[in-house]
């Protein structure tokens, strides 16, 4: 790995929560590993001195702080939930990598090891996303969704001590903190397609930064990469936020070329929901890998003939 340029430690910004301080601890031992000492550094963000709903308090709240602090240079590295991000780019900023993966896929947590379809009707599911609520409602389960906020612990608590009967969690977030095990249900994307770039971190640092970019580019996944970017391009050209009713997932999968040659290509599925459940509006495409984010914007397109506009709100 090329060593950055000359400084004491490399200063890796995270929120303070347990999932992002574990998240972020990976990037560091990285960096440690490639030869270069690091170390985090705490950010306190909008989002965690709230309770109120991510819709309401605003896109980015759980971002911008520590992009203020990359940009002061208080900090030399940001890592983010990239789902997390606004997908507008932040001027003087990149996103030097985007390490491989975690499972993308949406858990469910219940009390009594049920399943989704083995909840009776009126059973009180916790969720903090509207894309999660728009879908939940969509399946015609009669559940009643409740709004959810707080870590991962308080929000597991909120199950076991009977508040709620079930949450719906990021995956990715439990298996981090080495909580998987309580996972009842990982939902098949057909039933639930998670947020865009859900369980993928987007590791940030100064766009002038030249060596420090080349440093943090060895730690790039280039099929999460692909995966990602068409992701957040069918939320960017929806016009929609991060917390908008909108689930997408990619992934390069192999095919055949027509002289029968094994190929990668991108697989992208989207789907837009009405937030009452009334309406979903899903749609996919499958393409060339270097062509993620055109694959992205298509497949918006597509998505707003069949009438999605309708049902997302615009920032």
């Amino acid at each position: 790995m090329t060593k950055p340029t000359d400084r004491d430690v490399i200063r890796v910004g995270t929120r303070g929560s347990l999932l992002a301080r574990t998240q972020t601890q990976t990037i560091v031992d990285a960096i440690i590993a490639a030869g270069h000492p690091a170390e985090p550094v705490i950010i306190r963000t909008a989002g965690d001195d709230s309770a109120a709903p991510v819709a309401e308090i605003g896109i980015g709240v759980f971002t911008k702080a520590i992009r203020d602090a990359l940009h002061s240079g208080q900090i030399d590295v940001a890592v983010h939930s990239y789902k997390d991000l606004p997908t507008a780019p932040d001027p003087g900023l990149v996103i030097a990598a985007v390490p491989l993966r975690e499972d993308p896929r949406d858990a469910l947590v219940s009390r009594d090891g049920k399943v989704l379809g083995e909840l009776p009707p009126g059973s009180m599911i916790g969720t903090s996303a509207p894309r999660r609520a728009a879908q939940l409602r969509a399946l015609g389960l009669g559940l009643e969704i409740r709004p959810l906020r707080g870590n991962l612990d308080s929000r597991l608590g909120k199950v076991a001590d009977g508040e709620l009967d079930a949450v719906i969690v990021a995956r990715a977030g439990l298996v981090r903190i080495g909580r998987a095990d309580v996972v009842t249900e990982a939902f098949d994307p057909v039933v639930l397609l998670p947020a865009p770039a859900q369980g993928a971190l987007a590791v940030e640092c100064r766009s002038d930064d030249a060596e420090l970019v080349r440093t943090l580019a060895e730690l790039d996944d280039a099929s999460t990469r692909a995966s990602v970017d068409a992701e957040r391009a069918v939320l960017a050209t929806l016009e929609a936020g991060c917390t908008a009713p909108v689930g997408a997932i990619a992934e390069v999968v192999e095919s055949l070329d027509d002289d029968g040659h094994i190929i990668a290509e991108l697989s992208l599925r989207a789907v837009v929901a009405a937030e009452d459940g009334s309406d979903v509006i899903r749609a996919s495409v499958v393409g060339p890998v270097e062509r993620a984010d055109q694959l992205g914007r298509e497949l918006a397109a597509e998505l707003l003939e069949l009438g999605a506009g309708e049902l997302v709100d615009t920032p």
